[in-house]
């Protein structure tokens, strides 16, 4: 099975996950330049000439790979695709759906497809598609969720496909990193570790949340409508969850969370925005450039496993 980074053309066997109206085009080039897998999230985009503004800074910045994540929930995903398709951007990552009536046009225009799944059944259907690889998401990660935790999807996945198989969700440190690979994966996707690098751009009351954050500090909103979202604890959270307790309407439900991702983004608004990250938020300790988190996560994976494989033997 091939490595992630030969498979990619990148240094490092990492992707940058695909985080709405924070993963610009900019940051993705930095994540690039770094060694990794920028990708450029679409999520949060309304128009497509958004999209193709965005690939065109990311080309400016670095000559390096880089991607595009489309949410496949977007209302424009259809154009979003297309622009991903004649931009001939050289990665896309899809999640929240199947990218099936996409993968046709992607392939044909040399384009590298990698979607998100939380489930292997997903990703078995996936690799009939014709997808190049699998990224398996645990419900550990930062935004939408699955249920399964990344200890338990990631080697159920590795077995059910004949595809690399990137491990995604509660990753960041070597530890975990080196624990990816033993389950079957062979690279990582990250999103959390990356929101307090130098490069992101989320408003600094964002980063400073994090940097605050313990290790029980999230919670997931939107069980009760189908649509799982893991955030920070705060005003927001606590009471769309009082709500859902409650039973709450779907529309009562939205308006508690209305523009809440790009408030706290935008504006620094942790208290009634929507601060989306992972588990690992606890884990963050300091703002560092993103070429110095990318180059720790790798170098201290090989460390544990060069360890672990000296103490066991």
């Amino acid at each position: 099975m091939k490595k992630l980074n030969e498979l990619l053309g990148i240094k490092l066997p990492i992707i940058q996950g695909g985080m709405a109206n924070i993963a610009d085009g900019a940051f993705a080039a930095a994540c690039s330049e770094a060694g990794a897998l920028g990708v450029i999230a679409s999520g949060g985009m309304r128009t497509p000439d958004q999209l193709r503004e965005q690939i065109q800074i990311c080309r400016e910045r670095t000559s390096q790979p880089f991607g595009v994540n489309l949410m496949l929930m977007n209302p424009i995903a259809g154009e979003l695709a297309q622009v991903i398709t004649e931009e001939r951007v050289p990665v896309v990552t899809t999640g929240a759906g199947n990218p099936g009536p996409y993968i046709s046009a992607w392939k044909e225009a040399g384009i590298k497809v990698i979607p998100v799944v939380a489930a292997s059944v997903l990703a078995k259907r996936l690799e009939r598609a014709g997808v190049d690889a699998i990224i398996a998401e645990g419900t550990e990660s930062g935004g939408h969720v699955g249920e399964m935790t990344t200890m338990a999807l990631v080697p159920q996945v590795a077995d059910a496909v004949n595809l690399p198989v990137i491990a995604a969700g509660g990753i960041a440190s070597g530890r975990q990193m080196a624990a990816a690979l033993a389950l079957g994966a062979c690279g990582v996707q990250v999103g959390t570790c990356l929101l307090v690098s130098e490069e992101c751009p989320i408003h600094d009351n964002y980063k400073q949340a994090l940097l605050r954050a313990k290790d029980s500090d999230t919670a997931v909103t939107g069980r009760s409508i189908g649509g799982p979202v893991r955030v920070l604890k705060n005003k927001m959270a606590r009471e769309y969850l009082a709500l859902e307790k409650r039973g709450a309407t779907l529309e009562e439900l939205e308006k508690v969370t209305l523009g809440g991702l790009r408030r706290a983004v935008l504006e620094g608004d942790v208290d009634t925005g929507s601060v989306m990250c992972g588990q690992v938020a606890g884990m963050l300790q300091e703002i560092r450039p993103v070429r110095e988190i990318l180059a720790e996560l790798w170098e201290q994976g090989l460390a544990v496993l060069e360890a672990a494989d000296k103490q066991w033997r």
